[in-house]
Order: structure tokens, then sequence, then C-alpha cells
């Protein structure tokens, strides 16, 4: 399986609501001990445990399907998961499906023209900002103070799902980790 999470290279973005999914990455790299199986060819940082592989596309988001389709190539693999930020879920909710839309995500516009539709989404809600308009100096923000509080353990939370994901499959994974609604303390 390849497990993706998407996000933006460079420090400046290493805290922002969009680098969500490099967050949950990074969590399982550590926890699964994953090797380094980097290679140029792949625009993106790829580590690998067991018959799994995680990757951290370094294309930009608008491009991450790029590396995405690279990796999957290389590889020969079948089955994928992408993590990542969704303005339309609350913050702290997290939602499993499988293909759809991509709901104006142009990480998965990008995913979905290099590979189709037909992968695991793994949609981390985000929250939304006041006005359209500023979507993406919302998304290219860091979280509020209540969020950073909750982030370590929503990061986990989503981490746990991904692993109990790769033994028990979706709908198990779903009906066992699928938060709808955060209450902030």
């Amino acid at each position: 399986m390849l497990i993706v999470g998407l996000g933006n290279p460079g420090s400046e973005y290493a805290s922002t609501r969009h680098n969500i999914g490099f967050m949950v990455i990074d969590t399982l790299i550590n926890r699964f001990r994953a090797n380094d199986v980097t290679s140029t060819n792949f625009l993106g940082k790829c580590y690998k445990f067991q018959n799994h592989f995680l990757l951290k596309p370094q294309t930009y988001m608008n491009l991450s399907g790029e590396s995405v389709v690279k990796v999957k190539n290389f590889y020969k693999i079948e089955d994928v998961v992408v993590i990542h930020d969704d303005l339309d879920l609350p913050f702290g909710a997290v939602r499993f499906k499988k293909g759809g839309g991509h709901g104006g995500h142009n990480g998965l516009k990008s995913i979905d023209a290099k590979i189709g539709k037909e992968y695991i989404r793994v949609r981390m809600g985000i929250g939304k900002p006041e006005h359209k308009g500023e979507v993406s100096s919302y998304v290219l923000s860091t979280f509020s103070k209540e969020q950073q509080a909750y982030l370590p353990d929503f990061i986990e939370h989503t981490a746990e799902a991904i692993e109990y994901l790769l033994a028990n499959g979706m709908e198990n994974t779903s009906s066992k980790y699928t938060i709808k609604n955060l209450t902030l303390r």
C-alpha cells in the first residue's frame, strides 16, 4: 500500500493547515521506523516499512499527482491512501472514503488526473474561513491556539487509524475511527 500525506515542502509551510497530511506521515515514519527509500525520480520523500510505502510529495500541492504516480508505478503498487486537509469538515473531524470528487482540493485534483479516483481518502477536517475569498490564506496559515492544543491527539488518532487500516480494511477503519465533530475543551 502507498500512503500519501499531502502538504507543501519548505519550513514556511510546516505548521500550516494544508500540511496536516505531512504531519501524519511524519508520525507514521517514527511509529513504523520506516526506512528512507527516496529517489530523485520520485519528486518526493519516500519511506518503506514491511511492504508499505509512505510518501510526502515535494512538488507543492497542485502537482502532488506527479510524485504519487512515479512511486506507484515504480513499486507497482495497487492500493493508495491519501491523507489530506478538508475545508468541508470541522476541525478535528476524520472521515474515510474511497473514490469521489476532489471538492476543489488541488492536491486531490492532481492525483485524480494521474491515477484516477479509486483510492482511499482520509479526510482531516480543518474547518473553513468566514469568507470564501480567504481559502488560500486560511489553508496556508497555522492552526489557532485552541486547535494547536488538540493537534497532537488529532494526528495520533489518524496515525492509529492508518495502522488499523493496513490490517482491517477501510469499512472497519471507518466505523472505528471516524470522528464527525469535535468539541474543543
